[in-house]
């Protein structure tokens, strides 16, 4: 049985060294979990008594194939609970991340893996994110950021890189969600916003920031 701080700690490992592809500074784990550099020594210095990580002084810090185990259900477990907040209960894909926080920690393999049956076993949760199967194996798609994407490309959105409620409420504002289809008109040099044109034949110009926390499946 690990705390709910050390799976926490293993989830924002895991994350960092996912999006980065590289093991996870200290400096990395410090800002992800809102905490000082110091704490986070601590608590690197228990997981790794523990065997749930490898860590050596400025060289960074991996997962243990335990330790990689316990961060995979974790982030089944909270991705599960998105897709039930938002699918079952009604709530907005913003809201749902503070509270699937909570209900990650529930003990209990075979709820998890009822409510995975019961959600019909999604692959993705609100927010585009890959959700692990009860074997640890990872659903895949090919998808780019729209600021990766070429003038006359188009595509639909498939998720979003940045999860904060601010910028899921503006891209509600927006009239972008999952599923929407969109093309890329022109990349304006300046300052690299683009210019798009909705499913609907709306036009919007959007920032370099959403287009690089913006995923879509490109047509081909």
């Amino acid at each position: 049985m690990h705390s709910h701080a050390e799976e926490n700690y293993l989830k924002a490992i895991f994350k960092i060294s996912e999006k980065e592809a590289k093991a996870a500074s200290t400096n990395a784990i410090a800002a992800e979990m809102q905490t000082t550099a110091a704490s986070v020594t601590d608590m690197l210095k228990r997981l790794a008594e523990k065997n749930l990580i490898d860590y050596e002084k400025y060289r960074g810090v991996q997962l243990t194939e335990e330790g990689g185990r316990v961060a995979t259900v974790l982030i089944r477990k909270h991705r599960l609970w998105e897709v039930f907040l938002t699918e079952k209960l009604g709530f907005a894909w913003d809201e749902v991340h503070d509270l699937a926080e909570q209900l990650e920690h529930v003990q209990g393999d075979s709820l998890v893996d009822r409510l995975d049956a019961f959600l019909g076993y999604p692959k993705f949760d609100p927010h585009g994110d890959p959700i692990p199967d009860a074997q640890g194996r990872w659903a895949f798609r090919p998808q780019v950021l729209l600021s990766n994407m070429r003038p006359g490309d188009s595509g639909t959105v498939t998720g979003v890189n940045d999860h904060s409620a601010a910028f899921l409420q503006y891209l509600d504002q927006l009239g972008i969600a999952l599923g929407i289809r969109i093309e890329l008109l022109e990349r304006i040099p300046f300052d690299q916003s683009v210019r798009v044109r909705m499913q609907e034949g709306r036009e919007l110009t959007l920032s370099e920031k959403v287009g690089q926390n913006l995923f879509l499946a490109v047509a081909g």
